[in-house]
């Protein structure tokens, strides 16, 4: 039997550009792309402050940038999506996204602007286990993302709603609007269903993921970062989530978004049906990450894995929500943050070399970005498909 492939390589600052540049090449990202589609960005905004390991990094986003464009990928478009408790336009901003972005000439779409995108009922093919039940009235999916590629560009962290989010869950804000949270009580058949319409509707589907510094605790706002120094890709979905929860400490098969996924045959999840490219010991190491709770997180528990999950319609299908969303911004953004987040950040800043790298990223669109060595324009040869 014909094993999963995942890339994953070791890579420092100095270098990470080209890492990810080869670390493309390696998971032969042109075999699994639609060569004449467009190819969605689609970055992993989970909170719209900075904060390390929660978001797409911009080396990240600026290395697949330049692997892709290596294989002839000119036609990208990033994706932005909101979520009841993040602000895109904030994010793209606190997290430099614009400048790389700018700088590379690729436009942004909003997928909750109607005029870069509606959101027609979309009839999947195949089976769903919870999303025709959520949503008796229809599942809609962004009628843009049809026919394009779509490369995902999560971190590697873990999330008390799933254990791990990564990959299958960046789906998550890009194919769902912002009645989302309906999902949550079956959160995990909710991402199966995700990828099941994804192989439907895209030409394409591949991930890249930054583990450059990695998050653990409740998430994926709330972390612990640690530095990884990690980058890993693959094509199948699967796969990749399965190989950074056993780098993090967890079963993968444990993990019931893994497991079911696996089990529907939309990918691979047990570890001894996965290659390694690159670094082949990875599948052994074990960062003993734990996920736990905070106040936000525990609240959404009992909410919705609990016999409390009765009031659900009451508290999340009615005005009601705006008084938890007001919640989870008075304590994440204007609490948590400033008191212990702050100092967290400020710490990976100054004491960690991703920190100094992350400085030397500018702000704002038109400054020159770093590591101009490393981004040399490839010739004809190494655009070959």
């Amino acid at each position: 039997m014909k094993k999963a492939q995942v890339a994953v390589l070791m890579t420092r600052p100095e270098t990470v550009l080209s890492d990810y540049r080869r670390l493309l090449d390696l998971a032969r990202v042109e075999r699994h792309l639609a060569p004449d589609a467009t190819t969605i960005l689609k970055d992993n905004i989970s909170w719209h402050l900075f904060f390390p390991s929660s978001n797409t990094t911009p080396w990240q986003l600026e290395g697949t940038i330049l692997g892709l464009r290596d294989k002839g990928f000119d036609d990208l478009v990033d994706v932005h999506n909101k979520t009841v408790v993040t602000i895109a336009d904030k994010g793209e901003r606190y997290n430099k996204y614009a400048p790389v972005l700018h700088h590379y000439g690729i436009p942004v779409r909003y997928n909750f602007k109607p005029e870069h995108m509606s959101w027609p009922v979309y009839a999947p093919r195949g089976r769903m286990l919870v999303l025709d039940r959520i949503f008796p009235e229809g599942i809609t999916v962004p009628d843009y993302f049809h026919g394009k590629n779509i490369v995902h560009l999560p971190t590697v962290k873990t999330h008390s709603y799933t254990t791990t989010t990564g990959a299958m869950k960046n789906a998550f804000g890009g194919l769902l609007n912002i009645r989302r949270h309906y999902t949550h009580s079956w959160i995990h058949d909710t991402l199966v269903d995700l990828l099941t319409i994804q192989k439907e509707i895209h030409a394409g589907v591949f991930a890249v993921m930054d583990g450059t510094t990695a998050g653990e605790g409740p998430g994926p706002r709330t972390m612990i970062p640690h530095v990884k120094n990690v980058l890993l890709a693959s094509a199948d979905q699967v796969a990749i989530d399965a190989v950074a929860a056993k780098m993090m400490g967890f079963d993968p098969m444990g993990i019931r978004y893994i497991a079911r996924a696996t089990e529907l045959g939309l990918g691979t999840g047990r570890p001894e049906e996965i290659e390694i490219l690159g670094e082949e010991d990875a599948l052994s190491w074990n960062w003993r990450f734990t996920v736990g709770v905070n106040f936000a997180t525990g609240t959404g528990r009992l909410l919705w894995h609990s016999p409390l999950r009765f009031m659900q319609r009451l508290l999340f299908h009615t005005p009601i929500v705006n008084m938890f969303i007001f919640a989870s911004e008075v304590y994440h953004d204007r609490f948590w943050y400033p008191v212990r987040g702050r100092p967290v950040v400020d710490r990976w800043l100054e004491e960690t070399e991703w920190g100094r790298l992350w400085r030397r990223y500018p702000d704002e669109p038109g400054a020159e970005l770093p590591g101009a060595r490393e981004r040399p324009e490839p010739d004809a040869a190494t655009r070959s498909r």
